[in-house]
């Protein structure tokens, strides 16, 4: 208090209102402390609130508006806790008359129920035209036809950014040319002047997963790296990203009272889904609900009063109703990391993003065999496409793993996929399904689906058996018992019974040797490496 007083004091000022809010910041850009200035700026808005209110009719007029401060666009998750200060900056867009249909449209979003990141998707959808008219010249509404809008094209295309970023510009500035028709703000707007769905070109297939590969997170779930975790809320949000498979903006919104048990006391944590706008539950483990416990009596440990947050804000929080940030997390994410030295399978220092977690989770899950459909629901997606990009996933995985396994026949022969063969997909559909339906218990059934198997249980004689090294302690087992069979069918005379195990001993000799053998270049290989 005492260094706000001398901030104000050396400003010079008889109101805090006679700079504005980049004055302060700038007044006190050299001091190493923070919060006073912010204590002040935070005090100059309460008294321009006393002064010219707060809502829609004071806001709408400025260049910069000030979201905390407009009724009616919160979302269930944050209606209950002050909103962060969050803005829209419009003095970015420099043609008058764009800015002025451009508030226009971003009120009747916001007030129909859009969310703060959209208003910002599309407010800077608006910026990037402005500049491009700019550019080209353009100086009114009535300039904007279709030829323009095809070079707009071109520019936004050669602009940086991914996909998504150039698809939300074209298309966010569709919705405004179509709003403005729909509520005739401007019929000076030509008929020409709209995009068409091929204008858009179509989403990069995803290719790449970005799952995090095992070797990284086993540094990351080290108990001993936990544990150098600075920050509590920092620690337990990484193990509810890891577990829960939720998006970061979902764990920062947990509410306090955010554990739920079922009928068998099986605990779930209920969040509010940020993406879909709509609450949900994920279960979780008594590990992970203990951690949770052992957090909420820390907060009341420092706001007795409650706060009706999980994650509440560490500093400039009196209340405790504010929320940590998405940003604060991953400075301390990137601080966690560098002290833990956390490297991946080529040496370097890992760098992620916490929504890779959620990936992995759901990558983990499709290889514990758990049915898609599980994977959506815990995921609460909602549709089953974006679940079905892990399987595709985690089936290349597998694919490449049975690629890189050695596969031996009855005769002992190697047995190679061509995967860049002209039938290699459709055999490795085959194989893919055989090893789910017709998985035997030392070995798998090569024959293709569509037929029947002629040879009724006589496996080690079948021309289209296949097995591999996982499979050597079931070989060896049965090599053993068939040794026995073959001694007693012959003892007691049973010639016939004798000479048909012979053939599943030699042939299982054969196997059992060309495994072992390639089991040990494996290992003079990896050795040398």
């Amino acid at each position: 208090m005492t260094q706000a007083i001398r901030l104000a004091r050396a400003a010079e000022v008889s109101s805090l209102l006679d700079l504005t809010e980049e004055q302060w910041r700038h007044s006190a850009a050299t001091g190493r402390v923070r919060e006073p200035v912010l204590f002040l700026i935070e005090v100059r808005d309460a008294v321009e609130v006393l002064r010219d209110g707060a809502g829609w009719e004071s806001e709408y007029l400025r260049d910069v508006w000030r979201l905390e401060r407009l009724p009616g666009i919160t979302t269930p998750a944050t209606a209950t806790v002050p909103r962060p200060r969050v803005r829209l900056h419009f003095e970015r867009i420099a043609q008058p008359w764009l800015r002025d249909l451009a508030k226009r449209w971003l009120r009747l979003r916001l007030t129909s129920g859009l969310s703060i990141t959209a208003a910002h998707t599309g407010l800077d959808a608006l910026v990037c035209f402005g500049a491009f008219l700019t550019h080209v010249g353009a100086d009114r509404l009535a300039d904007i036809d279709r030829p323009l809008l095809e070079r707009h094209l071109a520019h936004v295309a050669s602009q940086p950014g991914g996909h998504g970023l150039k698809k939300g510009r074209i298309s966010n500035l569709n919705l405004f040319f179509q709003a403005i028709r729909q509520n005739r703000w401007d019929d000076s707007l030509p008929g020409t002047a709209a995009f068409y769905p091929g204008d858009i070109p179509p989403e990069p297939a995803a290719t790449v997963s970005r799952r995090l590969a095992e070797h990284v997170m086993a540094q990351v779930e080290s108990e001993e790296n936990l544990d150098r975790w600075d920050n509590p809320s920092g620690r337990l949000i990484t193990l509810i990203l890891i577990r829960g498979g939720l998006r970061i903006s979902s764990v920062i919104c947990l509410d306090f009272d955010c554990l739920l048990q079922d009928g068998q006391g099986a605990p779930y944590l209920r969040y509010f889904n940020t993406k879909m706008k709509r609450e949900a539950a994920v279960p979780i483990d008594e590990e992970l609900e203990q951690a949770i416990r052992d957090h909420q009596h820390r907060v009341l440990e420092r706001w007795p009063q409650g706060t009706g947050v999980l994650f509440p804000r560490p500093h400039a929080n009196a209340s405790g109703r504010l929320r940590i940030s998405d940003s604060s997390y991953r400075q301390m994410l990137r601080r966690w990391l560098a002290t833990c030295d956390i490297r991946n399978e080529h040496g370097q220092p890992v760098r992620l993003t916490p929504h890779q977690w959620r990936h992995t989770f759901a990558c983990r899950l499709i290889n514990r065999d758990v049915p898609q459909e599980v994977v959506r629901v815990l995921l609460d997606h909602e549709s089953s496409r974006m679940t079905a990009h892990y399987a595709r996933i985690t089936d290349q995985t597998v694919r490449r793993r049975w690629e890189a396994a050695m596969k031996v026949n009855i005769k002992g022969e190697r047995v190679e996929l061509d995967a860049n063969g002209p039938l290699g997909q459709a055999q490795w559909a085959k194989t893919r399904y055989g090893i789910a339906t017709q998985t035997l218990p030392n070995g798998y059934c090569g024959l293709p689906v569509q037929k029947t198997c002629p040879h009724a249980n006589a496996c080690l004689t079948c021309p289209v058996f296949l097995t591999g090294p996982e499979f050597l302690p079931e070989l060896k087992e049965q090599h053993t018992r068939t040794l026995t069979l073959i001694d007693n069918a012959t003892s007691c005379g049973h010639t016939r019974v004798a000479e048909m195990n012979q053939q599943v001993a030699d042939n299982l000799d054969r196997m059992i040797g060309e495994l072992e053998d390639g089991r040990d270049e494996g290992e003079e290989a990896a050795d040398a490496g």
